[in-house]
């Protein structure tokens, strides 16, 4: 019985599919096929096949073996748990003896690499050898999060707005003798100096890196509608269409993976850490807008007509949309750390441009953390969650508000009036800290029982031994420079 057999995964339509697979990749001339799955921290991992006479079709059926600790890696790549010790490895079945896990190519994730010549990408599913899931698998998380979703009678639908950061290389930092772990970051130039908000003359100047993102997430296939300069020196935002939550989660990854490759081998530096360590440097944000859909696939978001008072939410939206918004406001600082899972982010959150402060919504209010677009009647309304930082798993960030959503829906809550004054004292205020965020989940019932045991234990073990390294550290921000700016 192959892997696929036993994962339950084997069809006559999926052997179908990877057979057009392998004729794609000859019809292309593909010199090589890389198998590729999305690790905690959301970087993609895996190998890389010769396709011709050599690649063996059966990978498409018995999968790939990985090693399992790269499901249990800190941001610098230090395993967090003692693998070789299985008195302490109950809580993770699977994983003492560093083990394999295989990865299941999904036939129906093929592309082309837009800036690879002759190379294919097909994303992984990874398995115990047993067939059994790995429950630790981020994709998986939010699959699991769906599935409850749509047995509430909705789906969801997700619009993306990213901020990010592009520098030219002016120096590598590739010497042998300056190798460190983690290594450095290139040394930089900036390609806009900032403070010019939509700017067409800074638009204009980075140009050549734009033509870049552009054409790489075209043709990743990725619905990009718009790329703008945003307020900070080389900053930029990626605007893509909505589309269902899993997809929108599927186009994150690609989006942050291809960049930083596609830029990288043209001279340029792309990095989605929230603020860069550089002068001036602006905190991004990834706005996530979320609407609700029913069965027939029309937005349960959408009053008919408003009810209540001025600032009720049941002027812009429907009884579920209102309980959903109750939700996202209830588990708000348990789902921070699942948001904002680095430790620059929460400078974010201490007065940065247009970030939120406090647990509060309002309409179209871009200092609320949740701000609510549309009103009755409109096909387009919808709820932008302002909380995320673009290092954010984005399988975990989108499922936190699965879980949220459906727990305001389920307990029938109530957000409150909207505010027009989103930075007022006397509201619940967002962490200031991982740490205090990673207290805040492991008080969270409702995303503790979303994450279920295994994720919950990975991602609160791997970020406090971050936090634990980071305390360590002599030097703060080299610490963090190294850590995040270097690689993510």
């Amino acid at each position: 019985m192959t892997l696929a057999q036993r994962a339950g995964l084997h069809s006559e339509a999926r052997s179908q599919a990877c057979a057009a697979v392998l004729q794609r990749l000859r019809d292309a001339g593909t010199r090589q096929l890389r198998v590729s799955w999305a690790d905690l921290h959301g970087l993609l991992r895996g190998k890389s096949l010769v396709c011709g006479e050599h690649l063996p079709a059966a990978v498409f059926d018995e999968g790939l073996g990985l090693v399992s600790t790269l499901l249990l890696k800190d941001s610098s790549d230090r395993t967090a748990f003692p693998v070789f010790d299985p008195a302490k490895m109950h809580a993770l079945p699977g994983h003492d003896g560093a083990g394999n896990v295989l990865l299941l190519p999904d036939p129906s994730s093929f592309l082309l690499l837009p800036w690879a010549p002759g190379t294919a990408w097909l994303r992984g599913e990874p398995f115990w050898p047993d067939g059994s899931a790995v429950a630790a698998d981020p994709r998986r998380v939010l699959q699991r999060a769906l599935a409850a979703l749509a047995q509430a009678g909705y789906g969801l639908r997700c619009g993306l707005e990213v901020e990010f950061h592009i520098y030219r290389i002016s120096d590598d930092g590739l010497a042998a003798a300056d190798a460190t772990w983690p290594p450095e970051p290139p040394a930089v130039r900036l390609l806009h100096p900032g403070y010019q908000l939509l700017s067409e003359a800074h638009a204009d100047l980075a140009a050549e890196a734009l033509a870049i993102v552009r054409d790489t997430l075209l043709g990743l296939g990725l619905p990009l509608r718009s790329l703008e300069i945003e307020l900070g020196p080389s900053q930029f935002e990626a605007v893509l269409a909505p589309t269902d939550a899993l997809t929108a989660a599927d186009h994150m990854v690609l989006l942050r993976n291809g960049l930083r490759q596609a830029l990288r081998r043209a001279g340029f530096h792309a990095s989605f850490v929230c603020r860069p360590p550089l002068p001036g440097a602006i905190a991004s944000g990834w706005h996530l807008h979320q609407s609700l859909v029913d069965g027939e696939g029309r937005n349960a978001m959408a009053c008919a007509a408003p009810a209540g008072g001025a600032n009720d939410a049941r002027q812009v939206l429907s009884p579920a949309g209102a309980r959903w918004l109750a939700g996202l406001l209830h588990h708000a600082r348990g789902m921070t750390a699942l948001c904002a899972p680095t430790l620059p982010a929460y400078s974010r959150y201490q007065g940065s441009v247009m970030a939120p402060q406090v647990a509060v919504w309002g309409r179209d209010n871009r200092g609320a953390l949740l701000r609510v677009l549309g009103g009755a009647g409109d096909a387009d309304t919808r709820i932008e969650n302002r909380l995320g930082e673009p290092l954010a798993n984005p399988y975990l960030a989108v499922a936190a508000q699965v879980w949220a959503g459906l727990d305001g829906l389920a307990r029938g809550l109530d957000p409150g009036p909207a505010t027009e004054t989103p930075y007022a004292a006397g509201v619940t205020p967002l962490p200031a800290t991982l740490a205090e965020a990673l207290e805040a989940l492991a008080a969270d019932e409702a995303l503790q029982r979303g994450l279920g045991p295994a994720m919950a234990t990975v991602f609160d073990t791997v970020k406090r031994q971050e936090l634990d390294r980071h305390a360590q550290a002599e030097d703060k921000a080299q610490w963090e420079r190294r850590e995040y700016f270097s690689r993510y």
